[in-house]
């Protein structure tokens, strides 16, 4: 769980200080950050609400360090929602080069 010692050290907090957050032993943080053991589910829910993160950066699933919230089609108007099922649609290669026009369209503006 690297991303877990990034975080610790990002937000400055020692092993310990983590430790007596989590209410668990600065050992564990020490297991966890050196892959010698993993958290229980609750932990990690734990973990994840103080960093604001989700337990699949935590666990390294993903490099998006901020919590991705759920986006329901019905806070997407019409013109959205056919962007997004279009955007579904596409290869994983067809995605990244679709998000870099976007990302260049954008400094354009």
């Amino acid at each position: 769980m690297e991303n877990l010692k990034k975080l610790r050290t990002k937000n400055k907090l020692s092993q310990q200080k983590l430790a007596d957050i989590l209410h668990i032993s600065q050992q564990s943080i020490y297991k966890y950050e050196n892959g010698i053991t993993t958290p229980d589910m609750e932990t990690l829910t734990r973990m994840a609400d103080f960093f604001n993160t989700s337990i699949d950066y935590l666990i390294g699933y993903t490099d998006i360090e901020h919590k991705i919230e759920v986006v329901t089609e019905c806070m997407l108007n019409t013109e959205e929602q056919t962007v997004v099922s279009l955007y579904r649609s596409l290869s994983s290669s067809q995605k990244k080069v679709t998000l870099r026009m976007l990302e260049e369209f954008n400094k354009s503006i």
